[in-house]
Formats: C-alpha cells, structure tokens, sequence
C-alpha cells in the first residue's frame, strides 16, 4: 500500500498538517504514517545513564508513541484507530535524517510538514527542517500553513519556467488533480528582461499536450517586475488550493527567474500549501492509488 509520510514536533501549527494528511490520505486510498523524531541521548542525558537503566530507551520510545497516540486523537478524534494510520517515532540526532530514513523504510509517495512551529525557536527549526527536506527528500514534499483549508481541491497552480522537466512533474502532478477533478493551471512570470515568454508558452504547450493527456489544464503568462508578488496575487485572484513548484538542481536555457529561493520563499511565506517536486525524482513514484 502506498504511503503519506506526516512529521509533527506536536506543536499547534502542524495540527492543520494532520488534518490534511489524513483527508488526503483517505481520498487516495493510502496508508497515513505518523512520524515524530526525537533525540534519545538527550533525553538519557548520557551514555552511562543508559547503560545502567537499559529500559530507559524502551521506555522513550513508548512515552512518544503515547504522545502520537494522544496528538492523533486530540485532533482526529476518536475513530482515528479505524483509519490506516500507523504510528513511528524515531530517534535520531537530526531531525532531518530521521525523517528521509523513514521515508525510505515506508517507501513513501509524499511528505506532509507543518510550515510553521509554535515559538520563534520552533518556527526557526521547522523552517530549516522543511527547506533541507526540499532539497533532499526523494518524495515531494507538501508544506501545510497552519491555517489552511481542507480537501477538497479545486485548483492546483504550477509555477513553470518551461523546461522539459516541468512536463514531468506536471504529469505527475495530474494524477493527483485527477483524484478530485481538480483544474491545474499552468503560469509563468514574464520579467522585464523577457522577450519571448508567448513563444515559449506555445513551444512549452505543443510539448505538455504530447504528453500529458488531462483535459483540465489552463495556460497563464503574467508580466510583473516582481515574481513573488505576481505569483501570490494570482494565486489570491484564483482562490488557489496548492502551488506547485519543482525544486531544480541546475539552471536551465529557461531559468531566468525560478530557483531554489523562490521555493524557500513561497514556503515561508505560508498561506496557500505549497507542494515541492525535486528535479531528477518525480518519475520515481506515481500519485495513483493502484
């Protein structure tokens, strides 16, 4: 069975995190993983500490899926056993690795992180930990704001700077647009040192409809000056449920505005979900619930 990946650091910011995995989760007929790392040797406080109370790190482990037990049912009330979610701390020194070593041990579809944490500290924390998941999850990683609105979804906005690999996540991307009829519209920012943007959204969508076959896809060029705040109006303008990005790992013929701090940025900014694609993995899963 296919899996969504939820990490919480059960503060009240990753509790729409929650909500939304689950309810994603039962749309596509996947298996919820409830996942909390946590350091172990700080806890002992030493080595020899634990090597003269063994059970000490047993009993870690149980206090924190006490702990999960406890989020879950707080927040997705009592019936939450008779969903398929499992439960799965973790120890580890870096949240980080803890994470990315879970996602590969449950083979997961996609990620699910709450942006923002409960104090400064908190939101310092969980905003490194989301920007280096980016980077290095091999699953997409879906950032949750703390106020956001659950399923269903209705319209998905993909930022394209029209390259080849843009194509393919898209068509990723359709699979999970398909599950509830969602329109996905296609835009890209035209800057002032930009010429060509109707020229290269025509070649970009003979290239998609080749392949890509979704019939609810819409084309969009904006001219601004500045990119995030285009991109955020129109995201306002559409009511859109999720912004999409790909997370890219060079900078291509066309990649005269989209990069890796456009991404950070439209996570930290955090009012619409942000769903992150990694260039060079999103042929390697499928959205599908078969």
């Amino acid at each position: 069975m296919k899996t969504i990946l939820y990490t919480t650091d059960y503060s009240k910011n990753s509790v729409a995190a929650l909500k939304y995995a689950k309810s994603l989760a039962e749309k596509l007929n996947y298996r919820l993983v409830v996942c909390h790392v946590f350091d172990f040797p700080t806890i002992l406080g030493s080595a020899s500490l634990s090597e003269r109370f063994p059970d000490l790190e047993s009993d870690a482990f149980k206090t924190h899926r006490t702990k999960l037990e406890k989020f879950c049912q707080e927040h997705l009330g009592e019936d939450w056993k008779a969903a398929n979610v499992q439960l799965h701390p973790v120890e580890h020194k870096s949240v980080v690795k803890g994470i990315l070593s879970t996602a590969a041990e449950w083979h997961a579809q996609m990620m699910v992180v709450g942006i923002k944490g409960e104090s400064a500290l908190r939101e310092i924390v969980m905003g490194f930990t989301t920007k280096n998941l980016i980077e290095k999850a091999p699953c997409p990683i879906l950032a949750i704001p703390a106020d956001a609105s659950l399923l269903p979804l209705q319209t998905l906005v993909y930022a394209t700077d029209f390259e080849e690999e843009d194509v393919y996540a898209i068509r990723k991307l359709t699979e999970l647009a398909n599950a509830f009829s969602a329109e996905i519209k296609v835009v890209h920012i035209i800057t002032e040192d930009e010429y060509e943007g109707e020229t290269q959204m025509e070649w970009f969508k003979e290239m998609l409809e080749e392949k890509v076959n979704y019939g609810k896809i819409e084309f969009k060029l904006l001219f601004a000056g500045d990119i995030f705040e285009s991109l955020r109006v129109y995201l306002g303008d559409v009511n859109a449920d999720m912004v999409v990005m790909l997370e890219r790992e060079h900078r291509g013929i066309f990649n005269k505005w989209f990069h890796r701090d456009l991404v950070k940025k439209m996570e930290s900014y955090g009012r619409v979900p942000l769903l992150s694609f990694r260039e060079g993995n999103h042929q390697r899963f499928s959205f599908s619930a078969v």
